[in-house]
C-alpha cells in the first residue's frame, strides 16, 4: 500500500469496501457465516501484516480472501472426513438482497447459473474490480482466459436474459 493508505483508519477503509468483499468471499465459502469468517480472517492478515506492500490494496485483500476461503474449505473438508460425515448445507443461500427492478432481480437469479469458473470471473471482474491480468493472477489462469471466461459468461448471461424476456 502507499504511504497514505498506510494512516487509513481500518474502520473507514473496511465500511467502504465490506459488503464487496463480502460477496467475494462468498464466492468462495458454503455459507454466510463462513465468508464473515472469511473476511474477518483475511482482513486482520491484510492489515497486519500486507497493508504497507506495493500494488493494489484491493487486490492484496481479494487474494488474502482467497487463501483464507481455500484454508477454510481444506479444513472444513478434513474435518468432514474424519467425522465421517456429510457436509449439511450444501444448499447456496441467496447472495443477494431482492432487486426492485425485474431486470436486475433477473440477472441475480442467473448468476449462479454459470459455471464456477465463469461465475468466479464475473465476481472478481465486477465486485472485486480487478483487471483481466490481476483476476489471472489470482486464479492462476492467463489474463486472455479471462476474459474469454468474461465474454463466455456475459453471452451466457444475455442468453438467458433474452430468453427470460420472451416468457
Amino acid at each position: 500500500m502507499s504511504d497514505a493508505h498506510v494512516h487509513q483508519d481500518w474502520r473507514a477503509w473496511f465500511a467502504e469496501n465490506g459488503a464487496r468483499l463480502r460477496l467475494i468471499a462468498r464466492q468462495w465459502t458454503r455459507s454466510e457465516a463462513d465468508a464473515d469468517d472469511v473476511i474477518q480472517e483475511a482482513f486482520v492478515r491484510f492489515w497486519k501484516h500486507q497493508r504497507h506492500l506495493p500494488g493494489d490494496p484491493n487486490a492484496l485483500v481479494v487474494t488474502s480472501i482467497r487463501r483464507a476461503a481455500l484454508d477454510l474449505l481444506r479444513k472444513t473438508d478434513r474435518r468432514a472426513l474424519r467425522e465421517q460425515s456429510v457436509y449439511a448445507d450444501s444448499e447456496m443461500t441467496t447472495w443477494f438482497e431482492p432487486e426492485e427492478d425485474p431486470r436486475k432481480q433477473a440477472l441475480l437469479d442467473s448468476l449462479p447459473t454459470l459455471p464456477a469458473e465463469q461465475r468466479e470471473v464475473v465476481v472478481l471482474k465486477i465486485w472485486g474490480e480487478l483487471t483481466f491480468e490481476q483476476i489471472g493472477a489470482q486464479l492462476a489462469i492467463s489474463p486472455n482466459t479471462a476474459a474469454s471466461r468474461w465474454r463466455y459468461a456475459m453471452e451466457a448471461l444475455r442468453k438467458q436474459l433474452t430468453a427470460k424476456t420472451y416468457e
